[in-house]
């Protein structure tokens, strides 16, 4: 107890720890709010009184599941912490960013789980892991995932326990879907005998499962897996990249077709995925979508031959970090929008930055690697209008922001 120190947090970090200014650096209390004094012994921490920001949990899990962060902030202090975030990030590259005010999503949202599941002999636990831990927290409920997702807890057991040997773990994702929810036990699996199949089969179908996938062998598909993206049908492969909120979004489409100029006649979506923003372009665009996952762009490509109405949808398998589209490859677009994941899209940033496309969105989750690909848009001739941050990701330190940028 001679080592311990009181503290006093005076700002929230990136993750959503307290940060107090110590002797011997900054300290990171995880929990701390401003304001608040703690008292640190090795590695023990003691609250010793409440700010008034300090609220509590909706979820029984808070504190020991790694799915969310923030869940004892009041509404002021969690949207200032988001948009602090981006402010920073930007700062951090030397830009003075016109960031807009947090635009809130509700919990419960969350169309996508990627759950960690354990087998210990009949008994199977399906959740998050523990954070900073290996350790799964069983779940019970959850304040940010879709209530279909968490409803379907207990028939996803009775699952695992056929899929899975005895004392293994593995990932399962689930994935609400226009028909229903879509589940892929992607690891830790068995080999399945024909009669653990049809039972399987028999569980999907009693909990209305539209699909079912172990270890990318399809048991059963109850009804088309398809989700409507930007009006259009599109047949989802198992376990592939999606916006992990439909309101999110929305909003997100919504920003790219504002930003289209006048007059325009094409539009490039590079990292299209399975056709979020190509789809909306299409309807008054001729479009090329670009994507490095196969089954994405062959499954935007059927979906956009049998949708009438539509404007020619060109697509490409394409590693954009290895071989990003050139300037001369990007003559002639009026508009190119670009949603990488979380490393961002440096070369093809630099390879933007050089060309003569009249306006850039950028989309991107991690705002540190959008601050840096704005600096070389920037550094390149392109003026940044305001930021917007859509908070997404309820509840975890983790943001969507989007710009566009005009030559």
């Amino acid at each position: 107890m001679g080592d311990a120190i009181d503290v006093t947090i005076i700002r929230l970090g990136a993750q959503g720890d307290g940060v107090a200014d110590c002797a011997d650096g900054a300290r990171f209390v995880p929990g701390g709010l401003p304001g608040e004094r703690w008292r640190l012994d090795g590695s023990e921490f003691k609250r010793l009184f409440d700010s008034p920001d300090r609220i509590a949990p909706v979820c029984r899990h808070f504190g020991v599941c790694g799915g969310c962060m923030s869940q004892h902030m009041s509404d002021a202090i969690y949207r200032g912490w988001k948009h602090a975030v981006v402010v920073q990030a930007f700062q951090h590259r030397g830009i003075k960013a016109d960031v807009q005010p947090v635009v809130r999503i509700g919990a419960g949202s969350r169309r996508r789980a990627f759950l960690g599941v354990e087998r210990n002999g009949s008994k199977i636990a399906i959740g998050l892991r523990e954070e900073g831990q290996h350790s799964l927290v069983d779940m019970l409920e959850c304040a940010v995932l879709d209530p279909l997702i968490v409803a379907a807890i207990p028939n996803l057991k009775q699952m695992a326990r056929i899929a899975m040997p005895d004392r293994k773990s593995g990932r399962l994702v689930v994935t609400k879907l226009d028909a229903g929810l879509d589940v892929s036990f992607d690891n830790g699996v068995k080999l399945l005998h024909p009669d653990e199949r049809a039972a399987l089969a028999g569980l999907a179908d009693a909990a209305k499962i539209v699909r079912l996938t172990v270890a990318g062998d399809p048991i059963v598909t109850r009804s088309d897996p398809t989700l409507t993206i930007g009006g259009v049908a599109v047949d989802v492969p198992p376990s592939i990249f999606l916006q992990a909120v439909p309101e999110a979004e929305r909003l997100l489409i919504e920003f790219v077709l504002a930003a289209v100029p006048k007059k325009s006649k094409r539009a490039v979506d590079l990292f299209s995925g399975l056709g979020t923003f190509a789809f909306p372009l299409a309807q008054t665009l001729q479009v090329l979508a670009v994507d490095s996952d196969k089954r994405a762009i062959e499954a935007l490509q059927v979906a956009s031959n049998r949708t009438k109405g539509l404007k020619p949808v060109e697509s490409k398998v394409r590693d954009l970090f290895r071989e990003p589209l050139s300037p001369k490859e990007l003559e002639g677009f009026d508009l190119a929008v670009f949603d990488p994941p979380r490393a961002g899209a440096a070369e093809q940033a630099e390879r933007l930055a050089r060309s003569k496309v009249p306006v850039i969105v950028a989309v991107s989750c991690a705002p540190a690697t959008l601050a840096r690909d704005a600096r070389t848009l920037m550094d390149g001739g392109y003026k940044m209008g305001p930021v917007t941050p859509i908070d997404q990701f309820v509840y975890s330190p983790h943001i969507e922001a989007v710009a566009v940028f005009k030559r």
